[in-house]
C-alpha cells in the first residue's frame, strides 16, 4: 500500500492525514548516485582509510612472511646432490637458489658445498651454470658431518683410525662411527672435563687473590702481601701445569679420526672430538627429519655459539636479552608512572608543568644513539667512575674497572631512559580519561586525595599505563645502538647470573640477540654461511617481543574486567 493510499484510507476512518516527511537539506536536488552525493556521504574517505589499514596490514604479513619462510625451514634437512660437470669434476652440496643472470640469460644454480679445509681457497658456496652441469644424483650414503669449526662437511665415510678405537674395515659402517663417536665424547668428559671445571676453579681464585693483591698495594699494607703473592705464584703455576696437562690430553683425543672423502676422492681426517653430530640426509624419512629438527631447535636455545656465531646455541643471548628486559621494565616502569601521576594529578598548569610535557613528548623523538653517548658518559663514566673511587679504588688504580666501564646495570638504565617518556605519556593519558565525577565522588565520600589516587585512580589507570610498558619494552627490545656503547659484546665468557658470590653480576657484559643480528649479518667474513642464522636470531628476538608483550596484553586485559566495575 503506498502513502497515498494509507493517507486516503486515514482521512475516510476520521483520522486527519500524515504529513509527508520533509526532504533533507540537499535531498531532491542530487541524485542518490550521483558523484555529488558521493562525496557528500564520505564514501573516498572510508576508501582512503580503509587502503591504508589494508597496506599495513599487507606490509606486517609480508615482514613476518618473509622471516618464518627463512626462518624456519634453517635447521630443515636438506637433501645433498652429487653434481657432476662436463669436464668430468663432482662436487657435493645442498642446493640453494637458483638465477638468471639478466645480461646473458644464463641459469645459475647455487650449493653450498662447505669441506672449506680442503683447500685453503675453498668457499662454503658455489655457483655452477646450468649448462655446465652433467647430472645431479641424490646418493643415499652421503653424510653431513657438522663440526665444531670449518663448517659442515659433504662426503662419504671410509675408516676408524686412533689409539683408542678398533680398526674398521673400508668404508665403515655408520653404527660403529656411532660407537666410536660415544667412546670419545666419554673418554673427554672423563679425563678432560675435570680438569676444565678445576682450570675454573683456579681462575676465579686467582681473580680473587689479585683483587685482593692489589687492595692491599693501594692500602700499603706490605705484611700480607708476600703471602698473597706467593699464593698467587702457586695458583698460577698449578693451572699452568693443568693448561699442558689438558692440552696433552686433547691432542691424544684428536688422534682418533673418521676418515672422510669428498665427491672427487680426497680424503680428510677429522677428529672425533671435533664432530658435533652426523647423518644421512638423503635416507632421512618424514619422522627422522622431525626429530633432527627438534634438536637443532634444543641445541639453538640451550647451547653457546660457535664458528664465529654462525653455528650452535644462542642461550647466552636469549638470556642477556630477557634479562636486560626486565631489567629495563624495574628502571623505566616505576620512574615513568610516579612521573605521569604527578603531572596528572598533583603539577599545576604553568608555564613551568607545559614545557616539563613539551620535553617529555620531544624525548620519545630523540635518536637511541644520543642516549647511548648520555649514558656511556653520564652512567659508565661519570657514575660508575665515582663508584670505583670509593669501593674498588684498587682496580681502578689498576686500570682495570668493575663499574667504570659498560656493564648489563648501565645498559638496561639507558634504555630505561630512553623509554621512560612512553611510560609517563600513557600514565598521564590514562589518568586524564578517567571522569572527574569519580574523583568527586570519592572526595566526597571521606576518602582523602591520596587514598583516591592509590584505590581508585591508579587501578583504573592501570590498563592505560600497562600500554605504556608494552610500547617501551617492545621499542627496549630491538633498540641495538646504545647497547654496543654501553656493555653489549660479541661473546660474553660469563653469563650476568650464575652460582658465584654474589650470583647477580651487575658489571658483566652480556649477549643481545639484536647485537647478534648486527653482527653475524654485517660484521661476519662469510655473509652467506651467516645468513640463515640473521633470519633465526630475527625470528626469535621477535618471539621473545611477542611473547612478553602477550603476556603484557593478558595481564592489562585482566585488569580492566576487574576495575571494569569502577569506570561505571
Amino acid at each position: 500500500m503506498t502513502n497515498d493510499e494509507k493517507q486516503s484510507v486515514s482521512h475516510q476512518a476520521g483520522a486527519p492525514p500524515t504529513p509527508a516527511p520533509l526532504p533533507l537539506a540537499g535531498e531532491g536536488k542530487t541524485e542518490r548516485g550521483s558523484p555529488r552525493a558521493f562525496w557528500r556521504r564520505g564514501e573516498p574517505q572510508v576508501w582512503v582509510t580503509s587502503a591504508a589499514l589494508t597496506i599495513m596490514l599487507f606490509l606486517i604479513i609480508l615482514l613476518l612472511w618473509v622471516v618464518l619462510w627463512n626462518g624456519l625451514g634453517v635447521f630443515w634437512p636438506a637433501r645433498v646432490a652429487e653434481v657432476t660437470l662436463k669436464d668430468g669434476k663432482k662436487l657435493l652440496g645442498e642446493r640453494i637458489r637458483g638465477q638468471i643472470n639478466p645480461d646473458t640469460d644464463v641459469k645459475s644454480i647455487q650449493f653450498k658445498t662447505g669441506n672449506r679445509d680442503l683447500d685453503p681457497h675453498q668457499q662454503d658456496f658455489h655457483w655452477v651454470e646450468d649448462g655446465e652441469i652433467r647430472s645431479i644424483e641424490f646418493p643415499p650414503e652421503v653424510y653431513v658431518l657438522e663440526r665444531t669449526e670449518n663448517g659442515n662437511f659433504y662426503g662419504f665415510l671410509r675408516r676408524l683410525e686412533g689409539p683408542d678405537l678398533e680398526p674398521s674395515e673400508t668404508p665403515v659402517a655408520e653404527d660403529k662411527v656411532r660407537f666410536a663417536l660415544k667412546t670419545v665424547r666419554r673418554k673427554s668428559a672423563e679425563e678432560i672435563a675435570p680438569i676444565s671445571e678445576e682450570l675454573r676453579d683456579l681462575g676465579r681464585r686467582l681473580q680473587n687473590a689479585r683483587r685482593r693483591i692489589r687492595r692491599l698495594e693501594h692500602r700499603g699494607d706490605d705484611e700480607r702481601l708476600a703471602e698473597l703473592r706467593t699464593g698467587a705464584d702457586d695458583i698460577t703455576r698449578k693451572s699452568d701445569e693443568l693448561v699442558g696437562w689438558q692440552r696433552r690430553l686433547l691432542n691424544e683425543l684428536r688422534r682418533n679420526v673418521v676418515v672422510t672423502s669428498d665427491a672427487g676422492g680426497r680424503e680428510k681426517a677429522i677428529a672425533l672430538l671435533d664432530v658435533v653430530r652426523f647423518y644421512k640426509p638423503n635416507e632421512m624419512g618424514f619422522w627422522a627429519k622431525c626429530r633432527y629438527y627438534l634438536l637443532r631447535l634444543g641445541e639453538l636455545f640451550w647451547e653457546n655459539p660457535r664458528e664465529s656465531n654462525t653455528e650452535g646455541g644462542l642461550f647466552p643471548a636469549i638470556f642477556g636479552t630477557v634479562m636486560l628486559i626486565f631489567l629495563m621494565a624495574a628502571a623505566c616502569f616505576p620512574l615513568g608512572v610516579l612521573a605521569g601521576v604527578y603531572l596528572g594529578e598533583y603539577a599545576k598548569d604553568g608555564p613551568l608543568v607545559r614545557a616539563v610535557r613539551i620535553a617529555v613528548n620531544n624525548l620519545a623523538g630523540i635518536p637511541s644513539i644520543v642516549y647511548g653517548i648520555f649514558g656511556l658518559g653520564f652512567f659508565v663514566y661519570g657514575i660508575g667512575g665515582l663508584i670505583d673511587a670509593w669501593f674498588f679504588p684498587e682496580s681502578a688504580a689498576a686500570g682495570e674497572p668493575v663499574f667504570g666501564t659498560g656493564g648489563i646495570l648501565w645498559a638496561s638504565i639507558t634504555l630505561g631512559i630512553l623509554t621512560v617518556p612512553v611510560v609517563i605519556v600513557s600514565t598521564e593519558e590514562a589518568l586524564r580519561a578517567i571522569p572527574r565525577g569519580v574523583r568527586e565522588g570519592s572526595l566526597a565520600l571521606g576518602a582523602t586525595k591520596f587514598q583516591t589516587l592509590v584505590r581508585v585512580l591508579v587501578p583504573m589507570a592501570s590498563p592505560g599505563m600497562m600500554t605504556g610498558f608494552i610500547l617501551a619494552m617492545a621499542r627496549a627490545a630491538g633498540e641495538v645502538a646504545p647497547l654496543m656503547i654501553t656493555g653489549v659484546v660479541k661473546l660474553a665468557p660469563q653469563l650476568p647470573l650464575d652460582g658465584e658470590f654474589p650470583f647477580f653480576h651487575l658489571d658483566r657484559k652480556f649477549m643481545h640477540l639484536g647485537f647478534h643480528i648486527y653482527d653475524v649479518g654485517f660484521q661476519s667474513p662469510n655473509v652467506e654461511a651467516s645468513k640463515p642464522m640473521v633470519y633465526v636470531t630475527t625470528l626469535l628476538l621477535l618471539s621473545i617481543v611477542l611473547a612478553m608483550s602477550s603476556a603484557a596484553i593478558v595481564l592489562r586485559n585482566r585488569m580492566r574486567k576487574r576495575f571494569l566495575a569502577r569506570t561505571i
